[in-house]
């Protein structure tokens, strides 16, 4: 067996119960090993969506990986950012006319939301983060005078809208944009050149002088499959894809059960 120098685990589907939150069982463990084995998470989240969980786990001081790659931070810093640009974001404005469907911007800590609405609301009760309400027009134009883009869009909405502003980002810019339909009603959208994977072997290999065979990655979703098939031990939840089962080395219990906490009471 591989010996476990690191750990890079996914949140959403993975690290969190039933309640979307760290058991006492995940906290304990995690706490156990952080001194000697980093514990990094890695999500499409936010990094004021991630912070709080660290803050639990008592990691705040390791690096995280946030927007599934688009933003790595090290010290409270960005060591690499990589993000859409507003030209992009203007023209998924421009077909989304007549607000059909809800578009979120996230740069580094800023969300900004058309409007308070069902949907932002509901993203903001699973995040525990509130949203700035800014019209795309604007923040487009501060962007543009910034120099900044975004590091993810999220586009939600009724399936009908939403299979019809997936069609017109495949169609348009499908070398430019990854696009990740979550669920029916959701596009998680990254810019194409990132990933949860190449976010890993670029901290390996800036900040920890550790190999990808000595790590451990847990996951649960599409996104997850690279990084669990380069790394040394692939973990997947039970709960996960069927994709991600296929590839992972080991499937642990779900994430609702503590199936990371469990891998890592007996493994590491």
């Amino acid at each position: 067996m591989n010996s476990h120098r690191i750990v890079f685990s996914d949140i959403d589907g993975t690290l969190l119960n039933s309640e979307r939150e760290l058991s006492d069982f995940t906290i304990s463990e995690i706490k156990r090993i952080k001194d000697t084995v980093p514990v990094i998470l890695i999500s499409s989240r936010m990094p004021s969506a991630m912070v709080h969980l660290q803050e639990e786990l008592g990691i705040t001081h390791l690096p995280l990986i946030c927007y599934n790659g688009g933003l790595i931070l090290v010290d409270k810093k960005p060591i690499h950012s990589t993000f859409i640009h507003p030209d992009i974001i203007q023209e998924l404005s421009n077909f989304n006319t007549n607000n059909s469907f809800h578009i979120s911007l996230y740069h580094n800590d800023d969300w900004f939301v058309p409007e308070m609405d069902f949907w932002a609301n509901r993203e903001s009760q699973n995040t525990k983060v509130t949203p700035v309400v800014k019209s795309a027009k604007i923040v487009i134009e501060e962007w543009k005078a910034e120099n900044k883009g975004a590091h993810k869009i999220m586009c939600m909405g009724d399936e009908k809208h939403i299979d019809e502003a997936f069609n017109f980002l495949e169609t348009h810019f499908s070398e430019k944009l990854h696009l990740y339909r979550s669920k029916p009603t959701y596009i998680e959208i990254a810019h194409k050149s990132i990933s949860k994977l190449t976010a890993i072997e670029l901290l390996l290999n800036s900040h920890y002088n550790i190999s990808l065979s000595e790590a451990v990655a847990f996951g649960d979703n599409y996104n997850d499959i690279a990084m669990i098939n380069a790394v040394g031990t692939g973990v997947a939840v039970a709960n996960a894809k069927p994709e991600t089962l296929k590839i992972a080395d080991v499937v642990t219990l779900p994430g609702k059960e503590d199936g990371v906490a469990t891998y890592i009471k007996n493994n590491i």
